[in-house]
């Protein structure tokens, strides 16, 4: 069965108008913890506040971030207009519902038209949107969306294969569950011969693995 389309236009994720106060995170967590019932005195938990906020400061980096800025000058004039794949790449986020990690592999690809991109750059346009808050079907389409407004392409492609640890560790517990999300721009959503190249190439390389 093929990932299904999304055929809704993202909302844009909010833009945090200052960086992290880590000061402060530490201390809210510092509450969390002896509101479960915590020893925050115990030596395991001394540094455990400060480093949480560290941690989560890294983690929603993303709010902050400068698309223009991450990807440069690392566009290309190319008449190529083949289609692009980058898999396979690793993708972590945090779920926005219980601040529950989910993570996976993205697929992305696009068909250039007079212009390409860095092949480092794709994951690096992935991330800005992983660490934030959110949930796996935004993150699809907000990455499509992006690469449509920088690269101008025929079409773009995006895949996303996810386990969402606030299924596997609570709730319905199922641990080997996952999620499938796709989103589709361009031709890839128009012509239904390039969207089946596009999957049969996916399911190809998959299988010869």
């Amino acid at each position: 069965m093929a990932p299904r389309t999304s055929s809704k236009k993202s909302s844009p994720a909010p833009k945090a108008s200052r960086s992290i106060n880590v000061d402060a995170l530490a201390a809210r967590a510092k509450d969390m913890l002896s509101l479960i019932g915590e020893d925050i005195t115990r030596e395991g938990l001394l540094d455990t506040p400060q480093r949480h906020a560290k941690a989560l400061q890294f983690l929603t980096s993303g709010y902050h971030a400068d698309i223009d800025r991450i990807v440069g000058r690392a566009l290309f004039k190319e008449d190529s207009s083949e289609i692009v794949i980058v898999r396979d790449i690793e993708v972590f986020s945090l779920c926005e519902h219980h601040l529950l990690p989910f993570y996976g592999k993205a697929h992305i690809a696009y068909i250039p038209n007079g212009k390409i991109i860095g092949l480092s750059k794709i994951p690096r346009v992935l991330d800005v949107f992983a660490r934030r808050l959110q949930v796996q079907e935004r993150i699809t389409t907000q990455v499509s969306e992006e690469l449509m407004r920088i690269l101008k392409p025929h079409g773009v492609a995006v895949v996303i294969e996810a386990f969402h640890m606030c299924m596997m560790m609570r709730g319905v517990e199922k641990q080997g569950s996952s999620t499938i999300t796709s989103s589709m721009r361009g031709v890839f959503r128009t012509d239904p011969t390039t969207r089946q190249e596009l999957m049969h190439l996916l399911n190809g390389l998959k299988s010869s693995r």
